[in-house]
């Protein structure tokens, strides 16, 4: 079968990518395509592990034209949020394909207007524009340290942790600063022996989450992609907080952090002083990197490791690739949030359109050339 040809992919069906479908929608694109790698609606929601509940999580924004409501603060994050996209997607009639995974996507000809050739598991797409969506759930970050291979317990990445009970009885060093790891060691700490490490001492939080640090973590990674670099964490920012449901694990002394450990031992890990802990399990809460491999071809990488990006339209919403400009980015950098997500959605459809005008002008041109 040859190549299906569409005016935009967007690749992904999280937050991000539904956004951005609802708003290409809006726009009146058409036709375009959702191509999704999960066998079911939720995004990475779908993953989480089965202790995570709605009072856990920092909060859901809703999708743009249907509110997230009456939800039971003890339901399971990883049934209510997948239902509520599911939801979505039938209530808008949304051209979502899957399981789809996109392998490739590279330029069909040397034109930087011309179209992309988008290659997956169930056919190729030919299409001017790319929203990419892929978030980083797929691709879980475990820094290398030396021994690492000569550990005979388990390691453990936040992606495969299933909840406290498979941990109960273990001796756990928790890796990571951010707030997966503060959350876990929460459920972890009343039922196994923990030891929590982190490259930096932690930076707390005791007041209400202001308006303005949230302004300065967004600042922090705009300035970050705008220069090309890779997103890193804002919690340096935004600070960690206890919440009641850690209360537990804090009076067991949970959040006593130790430095870096030099090295992984058989039996543990040992830090620079000679000390020792004995482990059964190390726990990377180490976080994610984006999703973009299928994006290689394209070269879209700046000489600092990162995708440089732009704001098509305002100086708050960074979703254009400066190297190809029919490739936008949501869910990345600093809308890798659920409401900075939505707002990413709209402007790369926004985007979109006015590329796909710009294709259209240039068309008779090339047609006569």
């Amino acid at each position: 079968m040859g190549a299906q040809v569409v005016d935009a992919v967007v690749i992904g069906a999280g937050q991000a990518g539904l956004s951005a479908a609802h708003h290409l929608q809006r726009l009146g694109v058409s036709p375009f395509v959702v191509l999704d790698a999960d066998d079911a609606p939720g995004g990475a929601w779908q993953h989480r592990w089965d202790t995570l509940t709605m009072r856990d999580v920092h909060g859901v924004a809703d999708l743009p034209g249907l509110a997230l409501t009456d939800v039971d603060p003890d339901a399971r994050a990883n049934v209510a949020v997948p239902a509520y996209f599911a939801a979505y997607e039938r209530r808008l009639d949304l051209p979502v394909l899957r399981p789809v995974r996109v392998t490739r996507v590279e330029a069909v000809d040397h034109d930087p207007h011309g179209l992309l050739c988008v290659e997956t598991t169930r056919g190729t797409w030919r299409t001017r524009a790319v929203v990419n969506a892929t978030g980083t759930w797929r691709t879980p970050f475990l820094p290398y340290y030396p021994g690492a291979e000569t550990f005979r317990g388990r390691h453990l990445h936040t992606v495969e942790y299933t909840g406290p009970d498979a941990l109960a009885g273990d001796r756990v060093v928790v890796v990571g600063g951010g707030a997966s790891a503060v959350q876990i060691l929460g459920e972890i700490a009343p039922v196994a022996h923990t030891t929590w490490v982190t490259r930096r001492e932690p930076v707390w939080r005791t007041g209400p989450f202001t308006e303005d640090a949230g302004r300065r973590a967004v600042a922090l990674v705009e300035e970050r992609v705008a220069r090309g670099l890779a997103p890193q964490s804002v919690v340096g920012v935004t600070g960690l907080a206890l919440r009641p449901q850690e209360a537990t694990a804090a009076a067991l002394g949970a959040y006593r952090r130790r430095p870096m450990f030099e090295r992984i031992e058989p039996d543990g890990v040992r830090w620079a002083d000679g000390t020792v802990e004995r482990a059964d399990v190390i726990l990377w809460a180490t976080g994610f990197r984006p999703t973009v491999g299928h994006l290689a071809p394209l070269h879209l990488r700046s000489e600092h490791g990162g995708i440089r990006l732009r704001a098509p339209y305002d100086r708050h919403t960074f979703t254009t690739s400066t190297a190809d400009p029919r490739i936008h980015f949501v869910g990345y950098g600093p809308s890798a949030s659920t409401i900075g997500a939505n707002r990413a959605g709209r402007a790369a459809a926004r985007a979109v359109v006015d590329q796909l005008a710009t294709a259209a002008d240039r068309a008779p041109a090339r047609e006569s050339a």
